[in-house]
This record gives C-alpha cells, structure tokens and sequence, in this order.
C-alpha cells in the first residue's frame, strides 16, 4: 500500500472572476508520484478544523513553498511592507498541522515556505526581506531571468553540519542550491536544530531535534530539481522511505488495539 503524502495548498484567485482556489504546484504531485513512492493528497487551507479530521488519514506531509509571506502575527512581527503577498486560511491551517504532525511523529518535510513555517509553529521568528539587511545577500527570484533556469540553477553554497542526514545523503558538507525567497529564519525556535547555512549565515536547513519520527525543512526548492540532482532525490527517497515506514507501523496488529 502506498503511503497517502499530504501536500499543504495555498488560496489563490482563479479565472476572470478571481474565485478563490486551493492549489499547489504540480512539481510537488510530481515529486510525491516519483521518488517519494506515494499518493498525492492535496490539502486545503481550510482552517485548523481540518487537523484533526485529516491527521490519522495521512503517511506524510510536504509543506510546500509559495509566494505568499507567513503573517507576522504569528511571530510578533512588524507588519508586512505594502503588497507583500499574504495567505491568512494556509497560516490558519498549516501552522497547527504542523505541531500535531511533529507531535505523533508524522514525517514532515518542509519547503522554502514550509520552512518559515516550520519555524514560526515551534516558537521561532522570521526575517522578511533579508535582501535588505545588512550583509546578507540576495536569496528572492531575479526579475531579469526566465523562471525555468532559476528553479534549477544554483544560487549559492550551502555549508552542511558534518554527520547529519544532509551532509550523509549529499557525501559532501558543501553544497550548491537554488534560492527563491526573501524571508528567513531570524529566531530559531527552541525545538530546531540548524545544519545548513548560506554564505551570509541564513539558516538553510533544520531538522526538529525532540520530533519522535523524520522532521526536516530546507530554504531551497529540491522540487525543482529532483530529476538532475543527486542530494535532491535522495532526500526525496530518505522522505519516502520514512512514510513507508509508518505505513508499516500502522498496519501492525498491534496498531489496531
């Protein structure tokens, strides 16, 4: 039996009228269909109604990335410059789904945006524009290159903790990613471990360091990639491996005491 991977959907306007949409992008159904060895399911952000109703059905959670910012509310933040993409029913949602996935031991992982929120859940703040702090550099999408290239080329270095599962899946403790984002981890919540951090010192991967089962986020898009890069499909296969193993663990006599 496949492992059900719950996939986190944003709100979005749709068609001539601007209907409201729960949607996610089809590199993550790819990525489920593919090295994940799973069934795509499409969560809505429908509010925090939905854990309880939809928790116990799943193997797995990706949380996905997206344009929209996680709303300083959640952290106690400073509001959002003017025309920051925001999505008030995805924060309402995915924020508590993420505390009661982490706490019975559901797999997570967490991208870009899942990332952020991945932090914000347990405690931690953001940085919303780290373009515009001092000695960083620039992590959001350039303007003047075509989309397909930026998804796929290589941004900058990432520099990984030697002896974790980045550092063990990569065989290396250097490596190369893609960046489309411009918040960031400021306060790391107290539950997370950093293992990987850009250049300037953002955070860039995590990994929650009392979760009973697999629970890690990385700031890039190994979506995009999965097809041509090593690291990012055997992070995939590592996920996809450990929604197996629940669906193992569920199906034990035991579990149905």
């Amino acid at each position: 039996m496949k492992p059900l991977v719950g996939i986190s959907c944003c709100v979005k306007p749709f068609g001539i009228f601007a209907t409201p949409n729960h949607a996610a992008s089809d590199s993550y159904v790819r990525v489920v269909r593919g090295p994940v060895g799973g069934v795509p399911v499409l969560l809505p952000a429908a509010g925090e109604d939905l854990v309880a109703d939809i928790l116990p059905r799943l193997d797995g959670l990706i949380l996905t990335g997206s344009r929209s910012n996680v709303c300083p509310e959640y952290y106690d933040g400073p509001p959002h410059a003017e025309g920051t993409p925001e999505d008030h029913a995805r924060d309402a949602t995915t924020l508590p789904l993420i505390r009661a996935a982490i706490g019975i031991g559901l797999p997570v992982l967490a991208i870009c945006r899942g990332f952020q929120e991945l932090n914000v859940a347990l405690g931690g703040s953001l940085d919303q524009r780290i373009q515009d702090l001092p000695g960083r550099i620039d992590h959001s999408t350039p303007s003047d290159q075509k989309l397909s290239a930026i998804r796929i080329g290589k941004a900058h270095g990432v520099r990984l903790q030697a002896g974790t599962l980045l550092a063990g899946l990569a065989g290396r403790t250097d490596i190369p990613v893609n960046s489309l984002h411009n918040q960031g981890i400021a306060r790391l919540a107290p539950r997370l471990l950093a293992e990987g951090w850009a250049p300037d010192g953002t955070v860039e991967a995590v990994r929650v360091k009392d979760a009973p089962g697999f629970a890690y986020g990385v700031q890039w898009h190994p979506e995009y990639d999965w097809e041509r890069d090593a690291l990012s499909r055997a992070l995939f296969e590592r996920f996809g491996r450990a929604t197996a193993d629940w669906v193992a663990r569920r199906h034990l006599p035991h579990a149905a005491e």
